[in-house]
């Protein structure tokens, strides 16, 4: 058995009295007295020492049963010996169970969203450092619109972030329009803490070049392209970038590891939601092994050819567990919906499955959205009607989604 122990629990056992020489007193517990005793003091809650172990021992009730090990271990410390009729397992392949399953997990990063150690601006936009371009590809097909870039960098030593925050990329040279520097541009990360090359030191972004077509000739206007996308999109391994950041709190996954998590994107809004799928489906993480919600993904895209990280997403189906993934695809221009027959937007997947969709939620499920920002008041509108038509107050029950943390937003 392996014990995790943290400062603050490791404080409270060596404070009990079965790990001090001297008993202390012990005080009646309220599980001791009736209810009419309780009233007779005047109703006051009695109390039970610190250290007194008297509301929970884990010798006693906690996995060791009341074998001592844990107490001797504790008190001893340095100076503990194993029992000489202890079982020690080698594992060395020989004596492990044929059954089992060793991996080797990723484990290093796993401290970063653990209380104050959540990884925030290693770097602000007015004193950025510099990442390496390691490689980039498009990931969409030629006949899919637009072009859409996944983009590796390498970061500097010691910039770490987590699943479901943002990087902000500054681009070189100074803006035309005011010859000051150009401001920095967010961009949601599209991979896990440790990276596509899982060593915990690059990071992975996923951007559509923003260009904007003159609607008389048909043709894409350079002089009001996008600055910072376009040069992403160009970029070439040894490429030097300016990068602040880490930011962001709002789209972290939940930290209760059963809860259920349902996406809803469109286009790049997918990339922190890649982030999530890899760490709860592909990477041997105890987050990974630890997860059992289900997580539902609604991505929508305008053609099949523009569906991102497809063939990724059809792996961690594969991957995961029976009931543990379901993903819905809204292919705007080849499907159309169940509810007025005109094309299929994720709104409408919302609609045909909202009864599961608010079940979840009241379940305590939380819910992220990504995307353009005109991706959120067609969602509201589905949701609203939705809701009225069951006689619910959407309104009160948004309200009830935000206050319990479960209600995540992310568009631009």
């Amino acid at each position: 058995m392996n014990l995790i122990l943290s400062t603050s629990f490791f404080s409270f056992l060596t404070s009990c009295a079965a790990f001090q020489s001297t008993p202390a007193a012990r005080l009646p517990t309220r599980l001791s007295l009736s209810n009419e005793r309780i009233k007779a003091s005047g109703c006051g809650i009695p109390t039970v020492r610190s250290g007194d172990c008297l509301l929970f021992d884990p010798e006693v009730e906690g996995k060791l049963q009341g074998t001592g090990a844990l107490a001797s271990r504790i008190k001893a410390g340095s100076a503990y010996n194993l029992p000489h009729d202890a079982t020690i397992i080698e594992y060395n392949g020989a004596s492990v169970p044929h059954s089992a399953e060793i991996l080797d997990a990723q484990h290093w990063l796993e401290y970063l969203d653990e209380g104050s150690d959540l990884p925030l601006n290693f770097a602000k936009p007015n004193n950025p450092v510099t990442a390496t371009v390691l490689a980039r590809t498009r990931i969409i097909a030629d006949d899919a619109p637009g072009d859409i870039q996944h983009i590796i960098l390498r970061l500097p030593e010691g910039m770490h972030y987590v699943e479901g925050q943002s990087l902000s990329v500054i681009p070189s040279g100074t803006d035309a329009a005011t010859g000051k520097k150009h401001k920095p541009r967010l961009y949601s990360i599209a991979s896990t803490r440790y990276g596509d090359i899982l060593d915990g030191n690059t990071i992975s972004l996923c951007v559509r070049r923003a260009e904007y077509y003159d609607p008389a000739t048909g043709l894409p206007d350079p002089a009001k392209k996008g600055v910072c996308s376009n040069m992403l999109c160009d970029s070439n391994p040894g490429d030097m970038i300016n990068v602040a950041g880490p930011v962001g709190k709002t789209m972290l996954l939940p930290e209760n590891p059963n809860s259920d998590v349902i996406m809803i994107a469109t286009g790049t809004g997918i990339a922190p939601f890649r982030g999530f799928m890899h760490r709860l489906f592909m990477e041997n993480t105890v987050a990974r092994h630890m997860f059992g919600g289900t997580a539902w993904l609604v991505l929508g895209v305008p053609t099949t050819g523009g569906l991102l990280y497809k063939e990724e997403f059809d792996a961690m189906q594969k991957n995961a567990s029976p009931g543990s993934l379901k993903i819905d695809y809204a292919i705007s221009r080849e499907m159309t919906n169940e509810i007025d027959g005109g094309k299929l937007y994720v709104q409408h997947v919302i609609a045909q499955n909202a009864v599961e969709f608010f079940n979840r939620l009241d379940n305590g499920a939380s819910c992220y959205f990504c995307g353009l920002k005109g991706m959120m008041p067609p969602i509201l509108e589905t949701l609203e009607q939705v809701a009225n038509a069951n006689g619910i107050d959407f309104d009160s029950k948004l309200k009830e989604w935000k206050a319990n943390h479960q209600w995540h937003v992310e568009v631009y």
